[in-house]
């Protein structure tokens, strides 16, 4: 089977685990620090602060910027259930805006009908490695006086007009989660300009301690540990090849469906950089086979590819159960049309050949 995601982890990755483990410094130390300074270098931003995942990163920054019960959050109903989960973590509300259909990502012309007294942040989510618009949503954000938060979980060195994603915000989160551009195992960092906020998220990941036996906020345990830093120093090294294989693969793979009527391509918008944590495609209503006959092909060929996410967020049983009844038009019929590829760097030329016929085949 041609994995949906497969994580290079090599020699460097090992030794550098075992020094670490040599060492007797195991939890977080030095190699913490030095992987929060490396990674702030490369997003451009003045603070990094690692915690244990990128759940963990969400939930942090949203209650260093005070959301809290009550509040209203505008996010996207496209993506990993954590985004919106980790507003319903400080009591608010994660309020759902609908997508651009070429993009996937959140639709800035659709945000300001759902701002609100009660407003508190905007959360855009750099879906599959391309980031949102984000001058027309910071603009939005601030002419209504709202900090703009981005969930950049996917989108390690994705870039937007030359900048990072991650440092066009209040603030922004990743995840190094085994299937990212760039892993740790798991492990998560948030990253920011402001210097008020690196410090009540360093107390925050650390039971509030200023300094040992010393609390001066509620904190949580939710440290990176020197061996998963350990990893991640490595991985970083590599993203920047990493992320060009995955954009080599992409192309290749574009190359072949834009020859397929009703096969619609993800389109990466000028001025960006798509980096490709996943590649997905749409099965439109001009295509031969509905979305299900084509995955069932590529699978039975044993190619990995899978839906997207099964629904709209709001659509998720315990979001029914609390009452959520919004409506993305966009959202849900991309959602019934579209199909994760396999796009990452371990991929040979002979298994994207071999992807590009069963597809042609088909």
């Amino acid at each position: 089977m041609i994995s949906i995601a497969k994580p290079l982890i090599g020699e460097e990755e090992i030794e550098g685990v075992v020094n670490v483990l040599k060492s007797g410094i195991i939890a977080q130390g030095p190699r913490v620090k030095e992987f929060e300074e490396k990674f702030a270098e490369m997003v451009g931003t003045k603070h990094a602060v690692a915690v244990s995942n990128g759940t963990a990163a969400l939930d942090l920054i949203l209650k260093a910027a005070g959301i809290r019960a009550g509040d209203e959050v505008i996010t996207t109903p496209f993506t990993f259930i954590a985004t919106s989960n980790s507003v319903l973590f400080q009591g608010a509300r994660p309020v759902f805006v609908d997508i651009e259909e070429d993009t996937y990502l959140i639709d800035p012309a659709k945000i300001e009908e759902k701002i609100t007294e009660r407003t508190k942040a905007i959360l855009p989510v750099h879906l599959y490695g391309q980031t949102a618009d984000m001058d027309a949503i910071n603009e939005i954000a601030e002419r209504h006086d709202i900090p703009v938060i981005e969930d950049a979980a996917q989108a390690h060195g994705a870039e937007y007009h030359g900048r990072k994603a991650g440092s066009m915000g209040l603030a922004g989160t990743f995840s190094f989660y085994a299937t990212k551009n760039m892993t740790s195992g798991e492990g998560g960092m948030i990253t920011t300009d402001s210097d008020e906020m690196n410090e009540r998220l360093r107390l925050l990941r650390n039971h509030g301690q200023s300094e040992r036996y010393i609390h001066k906020i509620l904190g949580y345990n939710l440290r990176m540990s020197d061996i998963m830093a350990a990893i991640g120093l490595v991985q970083l090294k590599k993203l920047e090849m990493f992320n060009e294989k995955r954009r080599k693969n992409a192309a290749f793979i574009t190359s072949v469906l834009s020859g397929i009527e009703g096969l619609k391509a993800p389109v990466e918008r000028e001025g960006r950089r798509h980096i490709y944590h996943q590649y997905g495609f749409r099965v439109t209503g001009d295509y031969q086979l509905s979305r299900d006959e084509l995955l069932k092909k590529l699978n039975d060929a044993e190619i990995g590819a899978r839906k997207g996410y099964f629904m709209p967020i709001y659509e998720q049983p315990f979001y029914k159960e609390m009452g959520f009844s919004q409506d993305c038009p966009v959202a849900k019929r991309v959602l019934d049309e579209l199909i994760e590829l396999p796009i990452h760097p371990a991929l040979t030329e002979d298994e994207l050949e071999y992807m590009a016929d069963t597809i042609r085949s088909a």
